[in-house]
């Protein structure tokens, strides 16, 4: 597996860019893509999306602490592709923007979701951060 230093550029791109150029790198149980477009779908995966809101929602410190302790977690083993996210600014009826940190793992099993669970490194995060927050919403989802 190669390191690849991006100098924090924006994840998004940087990992459109990288599998466009490195589309053999792909595994295919994970991806389907279009000859013109990068369309990714994610195949066969467990979803895992947790939003977050915190106690003291006007605290800068308490938002980057939050962000530094998934970001610590991001390094599970089992966490095969993650997104940490702030709300958009969008403004539509359906569009629930009054979290604060939404934290979007993708895991190749539902096996591999229960072991995340378990981890030592999972258990440290809430342990460490779990004073942070006061409400937690997870949404966990299958392909159809």
């Amino acid at each position: 597996m190669h390191t690849y230093n991006h100098n924090k550029k924006s994840e998004y791109a940087f990992w459109l860019s990288y599998l466009y150029d490195n589309p053999n790198s792909i595994p295919r149980n994970l991806f389907t893509f279009t000859s013109q477009t990068i369309r990714m779908e994610l195949k066969n995966n467990f979803i895992h999306h947790v939003y977050f809101w915190l106690k003291n929602p006007g605290s800068r410190e308490d938002l980057a602490a939050l962000i530094k302790g998934l970001e610590k977690l991001s390094a599970v083993p089992q966490i095969k592709f993650f997104h940490i996210g702030l709300p958009a600014d969008t403004n539509r009826d359906v569009i629930d923007t009054t979290y604060a940190v939404s934290w979007l793992n993708v895991f190749e099993t539902a096996e591999d979701q229960d072991v995340y669970q378990i981890h030592p490194m999972h258990l440290q995060f809430i342990e460490e951060c779990k004073h942070l927050w006061r409400k937690v919403v997870v949404y966990d989802s299958i392909q159809h």
